[in-house]
Order: structure tokens, then sequence, then C-alpha cells
């Protein structure tokens, strides 16, 4: 079914990096998937959304022989990712150091920021995380857990979809389809692995990004590896 805001974990999060009150939501357990709930706040929205807009590409997607960025139509989005020198802004240290409590994986393990922004029509095909070619895994090894963040408000569409989650219908670009999709809301950000609890890549945890019917959807990823990725 359509994420809704209920089944909340009983405990409620206070980011000492921020002061700000994170709220976890657990919606699967097989994908393991998790909505945190005022992750960002519009300052830290607001700021990814200003440093990346001038610096907006057409986004790729991995080529599985070569391991290298790929334009398709798979995924229509513009995107960028931060800089080594951005990582280190106060700002994005405190979203890094707080991506890295609530995952639990260590700050270096994680791979720079991506910023993304989806317009009318512009979509992700359901998809992994999890790379498929040998190129990627030199450096840092496998994805285990994504952590997307919802950087904007006043979108229709653009859901995150899991297919393989949930046992009920959901609304994604309009449509109602079968499984889990969670609402892009500014601030929350959804947590799932890549990687199963038996160290194997979980072919569940397939997903991707909704048609977006109306406005501009902004949202943030950060992938996380086995080992440090720098």
């Amino acid at each position: 079914m359509t994420f809704q805001l209920q089944n909340y974990i009983d405990v409620r999060v206070m980011d000492i990096l921020s002061c700000q009150e994170v709220k976890p939501e657990i919606i699967s357990w097989s994908p393991r998937i998790i909505v945190l709930h005022n992750f960002l706040s519009n300052e830290e929205c607001d700021y990814l959304r200003a440093i990346a807009r001038p610096r907006l590409q057409v986004s790729t997607v991995v080529d599985v022989k070569t391991g290298k960025g790929i334009k398709s139509n798979v995924r229509t989005s513009s995107g960028m990712f931060l800089s080594p020198t951005e990582k280190k802004y106060p700002m994005i240290q405190a979203i890094e150091k707080r991506i890295s409590v609530f995952s639990q994986i260590p700050a270096e393990n994680g791979e720079l920021i991506q910023v993304l922004r989806y317009e009318k029509d512009q979509f992700y095909k359901p998809h992994h995380d999890y790379f498929s070619d040998t190129f990627n895994l030199k450096r840092g090894g496998q994805r285990i857990a994504t952590m997307l963040m919802y950087l904007s408000d006043d979108v229709e569409g653009g859901e995150t979809y899991f297919p393989m989650a949930g046992t009920g219908d959901c609304s994604c670009g309009g449509k109602t389809v079968k499984g889990m999709s969670v609402k892009p809301i500014k601030g929350d950000a959804v947590l799932f692995w890549s990687m199963g609890l038996d160290g194997q890549s979980d072919p569940n945890s397939i997903h991707g990004g909704c048609e977006v019917l109306s406005g501009e959807k902004w949202s943030a990823t950060k992938w996380m590896r086995q080992k440090p990725t720098f």
C-alpha cells in the first residue's frame, strides 16, 4: 500500500548534530526500509539545492561492462555530485555524520552525495543499487545501503517505489501498482539496504523513482559501501 504516517518505531531520536527530532518508521522488513521523518532541516534542503542547481547535468547509469556512467532512457533526471572539498563544509559534514549515525555505517564508507532534480514526466525505472560489474567493486566493495533524502515539497507523483515490498497496492506516478511507495516530503529520508543480513545482495531491494506529474522533485542520495571509498 502507499506509505501512510503509521507504524512508527515507538521512539523519537533527538539528533545532537542539528538539535532536531528525527522520527524513524519501519515500513518493510524485506526489503529493509526505514522512513526517517524530519531527517533534514528546511535550511539543509535549500542549501543542497542551491549548491546543485548551477551544476546540474543529465544523469547517467552504470554500464555493467565498463563500470562507467552512460546516458540512458532508464533515468531521465539531471544531477551532480558534491566535490570532496564540499564534503568538508560544516553543514555537509553534519549531514554526513547524521547519515552515519542512523545507518550505522562509517562515514568513510560513503560515496559522495548526489543531488538530483526530476521535472515533469521524468522518472527512474526500477533498478538495484548494488553493482553487477567488477569494476566498481574495486573501490569500497559492494553497496550496502542507500540514504535517499527529499529536498522539496509541492510535487505530485515522484514517489520512491519498491515493487517487492509489502503485499498490497500503491500509487506510482498516478498509476496503481503492486508494492509499496513513499511520497516525497521535504526533509524526510528513506534508508534502505541493498544487502541482506546474510551478506548477499538483496534482489528484493529493487526500487524506482515514479514519474513526476507536476512540480519538481529534488532529492539527495548517499550510497554506502562495505569498505572506505577514499
